[in-house]
């Protein structure tokens, strides 16, 4: 069995991942009549609009000011540059090449948490990530990835993606989610918006685009705040596979939205990264007994945030 922290941070990464998705497909959609940045700035205007009045409802307001805590901003400047980078390769890359390169977020992360956070990663779940990562490359299906020159961008953005997740271990505890929240939002916002300024031609958009992005924002919103609670209700190193997830939702989208057919070689790589993850939570499930048979506390594996 899955300590119940695991299961719950498992359980929000995977709600974010299909809040993420959902939000590509509004996007993607305006995208057809719009420019990039623009829509990422409109999306995050709508984001910002729908989590203000929330934090304040909740009374955070005499807590706005932790908004600018270091870890924040850090956390929120990688998710920047990670969002800016992969629209700008998005435009010189085949979208399979680039998804494929941006899946290996997960073995970074893992990499990062044994390394920096010295969180117990083992050869077992190392392998489990790497599988998950071969699913995913399966689902994309890129080309000659290789050959682009735009490839080490899109490894950047997989860098910047999990730099932003092993950041949420350093956001203190006393900071609400939701305020990192709207930091996040605010500042991909504001870099989207200098995008569009200096980069393209501002198209008026229509009721409709602004419809698909409010509904967008608000998606965003409970996407990055799931993200966050996550990352501090469970390990980098647990969470990673399930990191793959987007795959998957991305898959699915695909399927119902857009009337994709996913191959053969497509529907392995799906079952290849479900069973991935289904093995790090019976991993986490036998340490935790192992942990109980041993007669020391067994109850958490939670890490909390370090200041």
């Amino acid at each position: 069995m899955t300590p119940p922290s695991s299961f719950r941070g498992i359980v929000a990464l995977l709600l974010a991942a299909a809040m993420f998705v959902s939000t590509d497909v509004f996007m993607k959609a305006s995208m057809a009549e719009l420019p990039p940045f623009e829509v990422l700035m409109l999306r995050g205007v709508a984001a910002a609009i729908w989590c203000l009045p929330v934090v304040l409802l909740l009374g955070y307001g005499p807590q706005l000011a932790q908004g600018l805590n270091r870890w924040v901003l850090l956390r929120a400047a990688s998710e920047t540059l990670a969002v800016l980078i992969f629209v700008f390769t998005l435009k010189r890359m085949p979208l399979g090449d680039l998804t494929a390169l941006t899946q290996t977020a997960p073995l970074f992360l893992v990499l990062g948490a044994g390394f920096f956070w010295r969180e117990p990663v083992g050869i077992w779940r190392v392998l489990l990530v790497i599988s998950g990562f071969a699913g995913a490359v399966m689902v994309a299906q890129p080309g000659a990835v290789t050959a682009s020159v735009y490839a080490p961008l899109g490894l950047c953005a997989a860098v910047f993606g999990a730099g932003r997740d092993l950041l949420s271990r350093k956001v203190p505890p006393q900071v609400p989610t939701l305020l990192a929240t709207l930091a996040t939002i605010v500042m991909v916002m504001a870099a989207a918006g200098l995008g569009t300024l200096l980069f393209e031609t501002w198209v008026a958009p229509r009721t409709v685009h602004l419809q698909m992005l409010g509904t967008a924002g608000l998606l965003l919103m409970g996407a990055h705040f799931l993200l966050m609670q996550a990352f501090r209700w469970a390990r980098a190193g647990t969470l990673a596979p399930f990191l793959y997830g987007f795959t998957v939702w991305a898959m699915l989208a695909g399927i119902v939205i857009f009337g994709d057919r996913p191959n053969g070689l497509g529907l392995t790589g799906v079952a290849l990264i479900i069973a991935s993850g289904l093995a790090v939570a019976m991993l986490d499930g036998s340490a935790q007994r192992t942990t109980i048979a041993n007669g020391r506390p067994g109850g958490q594996e939670r890490p909390s945030s370090a200041q």
